[in-house]
């Protein structure tokens, strides 16, 4: 069966949001204007509002709250959409007034169904009234939508005057895999959908500002990080720079490593950790042996459960449909090993596969030949993306590539992929989300002033550090 013929079979089962009627207003800042040099009390003017360059449909609303503060109580965001990727107690920052445009490009697929709009390639920028002369554009991690990245990235980069822009990457959920004609174009679309809306949103921004942006900056988490990695290689002249989350690594190679070499092992292995009988230690360094670090045992149940399986499935059928025939994403949870049975996603082997499987794969693959700085950070208790076989591995591309002069990596040690684990786990792991501001503040200072950021280094938790402190500290310097 087609991907196309799956497509037609089979109904989205994402929710959709109520549709949204907001005013067209526009709160243009003077010629010139700093963040700082506008009264905090601006309120919105009636102007028009600039057009968003290629979209197909845009609305927009002059809002008193750009930040979350705001925007969840006016239906201007979706908390579905950053559920789980920041800790609880993250402070929401406030008093961002500006305009918000949301919208769509064209585009033939429609997992998306925000606003009732059922149409993918959607994004939202945001105008602050107090502009800094910057802008940051991200897309969403995982299978997320244009939302995602709103409490974590958005927040911060509005209050510090910066405009704003995200997209949801052309699709979205767990049935992404269905768009496209040939294995590996649904993420191929996701760097087209980062470099279409960074280029609509630069014009956007210079039209509403009567300015050109002074700096555009591309950051972004997991999948939004291998979209940072990927527009600076392919698209520097884009972009003054990049701060890099714990992106997935994809290599143009087609070789590994990469989420189809170690989720096999860890969805093959794992099950015999948990039975605890007598192969259970020869398990665990089958585990360890794959990426997944000493000392992170206690997360393995919640991984297994929540993302190695359905993870290394719809990835799989993305780039490798062919694997179980006309079975679309694999069999959860299926026991490796059966003879005669389905093929199963735990007996995966990626170097044994065909070779167009490995074509599939280096389509949308990372070669280190960034072209502008480049700040990566990635968690030492990563258990979806272990940093031994992703950003380590990056690294290296990095420096092979002769690239290391715009390249800095930070290890932060006890960080996780999934930042809301630390409320669960205070005594072992630690927050990103400072470490990620941290390095960005890094980035500007670099491109600022020409200082460079602390060499790349393991970064360590400080002894003694409580709950709160890691909340809102994550020292760079050595």
């Amino acid at each position: 069966m087609t991907r196309a013929s799956r497509t037609a079979l089979r109904p989205y089962r994402l929710t959709a949001l109520a549709a949204l009627t907001v005013a067209l207003l526009s709160l243009p800042a003077p010629d010139g204007a700093s963040a700082t040099e506008q009264p905090a009390d601006v309120s919105c003017a009636r102007t028009d509002v600039p057009r968003v360059p290629g979209a197909a449909h845009q609305q927009a609303a002059c809002l008193k709250e750009l930040t979350t503060a705001g925007t969840v109580d006016s239906g201007h965001t979706d908390p579905a959409d950053w559920a789980g990727l920041t800790p609880a107690k993250l402070p929401t920052p406030h008093g961002v007034p500006g305009v918000q445009i949301d919208g769509y490009f064209p585009d033939t697929s429609a997992t998306n169904t925000n606003h009732g709009w059922q149409h993918d390639a959607q994004f939202v920028l945001r105008l602050p009234a107090r502009w800094n002369g910057g802008l940051v554009v991200a897309g969403s991690p995982g299978n997320r939508e244009q939302y995602a990245n709103d409490r974590a990235i958005g927040d911060w980069a509005l209050k510090r005057g910066y405009a704003f822009a995200a997209t949801d990457k052309g699709n979205t959920g767990v049935d992404f895999h269905r768009d496209g004609r040939t294995p590996g174009d649904a993420v191929a679309e996701w760097n087209d959908r980062v470099t279409q809306l960074t280029r609509a949103a630069r014009t956007t921004v210079a039209r509403h500002y009567h300015r050109a942006p002074s700096r555009t900056l591309a950051t972004g988490m997991s999948n939004g990080g291998y979209l940072v990695r990927w527009q600076l290689e392919n698209h520097p002249e884009l972009y003054d720079g990049g701060v890099d989350w714990e992106g997935t690594l994809w290599r143009a190679e087609g070789k590994g490593p990469g989420l189809l070499t170690f989720l096999p092992p860890a969805l093959r292995h794992y099950p015999a950790v948990a039975e605890g009988g007598p192969d259970a230690g020869k398990a665990r360094k089958a585990m360890h042996a794959a990426g997944f670090p000493r000392g992170t045992e206690f997360l393995w149940p919640y991984f297994h459960k929540n993302y190695w399986d359905l993870t290394q499935r719809i990835y799989r059928e993305e780039i490798d449909p062919a694997f179980d025939g006309d079975t679309e994403a694999g069999t959860p949870f299926c026991k490796p090993g059966v003879p005669g049975g389905p093929p199963c996603d735990a007996d995966y082997d990626y170097s044994s596969r065909p070779r167009e499987v490995h074509r599939a794969a280096a389509k949308v693959g990372l070669t280190g030949r960034i072209g502008k700085p480049l700040i990566t950070l990635h968690g030492t208790r990563d258990t979806l993306l272990p940093i031994s076989k992703d950003s380590d591995v990056y690294a290296r591309m990095v420096r092979d590539a002769g690239r290391g002069d715009l390249f800095r990596y930070y290890r932060v040690e006890d960080g996780n992929h999934v930042d809301s684990l630390a409320d669960t786990f205070p005594d072992e792991l630690r927050p990103l989300t400072p470490c990620h501001r941290a390095a960005f503040t890094a980035l500007e200072t670099w491109l600022d002033h020409g200082r460079r950021p602390p060499g790349s280094h393991t970064v360590p938790r400080p002894e003694g550090a409580s709950p709160a402190g890691l909340l809102t500290s994550c020292p760079l310097e050595r």
